[in-house]
């Protein structure tokens, strides 16, 4: 478990607000088991340890001036001009219960498919999973160099941790690979509209046969 520094935040409004980001904070909000927390964090050492233990990371909150508390990210707003994040939401949990959450797929290596013409659609790109904080995987992988042309892999043929179950429709596709269906059908189109020219008769033909009439 990762810890983040933060205290409770005494005042509130737009000034106020203004005033937490000139001094590199965040401010913050904890939606709690028994009572919800306002409080401001660093926003660059909630960006770091998340990138480092992915977007579900179990965190242990150390609130100045409140007690510890097990959270994980709820949901976060980006500047939308530059880098960096305006506020987040966490979300407190209790650690022997499950949760449900949502985990980022990632495709691994060259499908063996692509280098024969195919092209690789990744439909979902997160699958939502059950289980315990401790449990839930950072991201799922799926190993491309086994995906062949014309597979589909599916939300069954995913492999998670023990404890973690996945809660999509097993039947859902999560990736296909396959040769370009536009290309496909404009051969097809083509390989038509020659296969008419070559029955239609020339205009040379038609004016000697009007002519003998």
């Amino acid at each position: 478990m990762s810890a983040l520094a933060g205290k409770l935040r005494e005042v509130t409004g737009k000034s106020a607000t203004r005033k937490i980001r000139t001094e590199e904070s965040m401010p913050a909000v904890v939606y709690g088991l028994k009572d919800n927390v306002s409080m401001v964090v660093n926003p660059k050492e909630l960006k770091k340890l998340i990138e480092v233990k992915g977007r579900n990371a179990l965190i242990e909150l150390k609130i100045e001036g409140d007690s510890d508390r097990n959270v994980v990210l709820k949901e976060f707003q980006a500047h939308p001009l530059r880098s960096g994040w305006l506020h987040a939401d966490f979300l407190e949990v209790d650690v022997t219960k499950e949760i449900r959450v949502k985990v980022p797929v990632l495709l691994v290596g060259t499908s063996p498919g692509e280098k024969q013409g195919g092209l690789v659609n990744h439909i979902l790109r997160n699958i939502e999973v059950e289980s315990i904080p401790m449990n839930i995987p950072e991201k799922i992988e799926i190993q491309m160099g086994e995906v062949q042309l014309n597979d589909v892999i599916h939300v069954s043929d995913l492999t998670v941790g023990e404890g973690v179950k996945i809660t999509n429709d097993p039947s859902d596709a999560v990736l296909t690979v396959h040769v370009e269906k536009v290309k496909e059908e404009k051969a097809d189109e083509d390989e038509a509209v020659e296969s008419a020219e070559a029955e239609e008769p020339s205009d040379t033909a038609v004016k000697k046969e009007a002519g003998s009439k």
